[in-house]
């Protein structure tokens, strides 16, 4: 999974978070397939605020199959809303969306 280069982000995370979070989200899931070997064909993240006044957030990043859950600490170029956002691999494309607009 995530092997292929198609890469898509939904209308809402293009409007909610900040493309240096999509980045940071992108590479968080490469990294786990260089730890684990292959990654699960969803990703969950969960986007909570640390610190407004310096756009500090709080990622967890899990999936279900192997069991893996990680929290990272990250300083956004700009406010971020709260969010729950799957990314998912279909085998010919990856596409990260909030988890309402599924």
């Amino acid at each position: 999974m995530f092997d292929n280069g198609n890469r898509y982000i939904s209308r809402g995370i293009n409007d909610e978070i900040p493309i240096d979070v999509q980045i940071f989200m992108w590479q968080l899931i490469e990294e786990l397939k260089d730890t684990i070997g292959d990654a699960d064909c969803l990703q969950v993240f969960t986007i909570s605020t640390v610190d407004e006044s310096e756009n500090t957030i709080r990622i967890i990043h899990s999936q279900e199959v192997p069991e893996y859950k990680k929290i990272w600490i990250f300083e956004a170029s700009e406010p971020c809303n709260e969010e729950k956002i799957f990314v998912i691999d279909d085998g010919s494309h990856s596409t990260m969306l909030l988890a309402e607009e599924y």
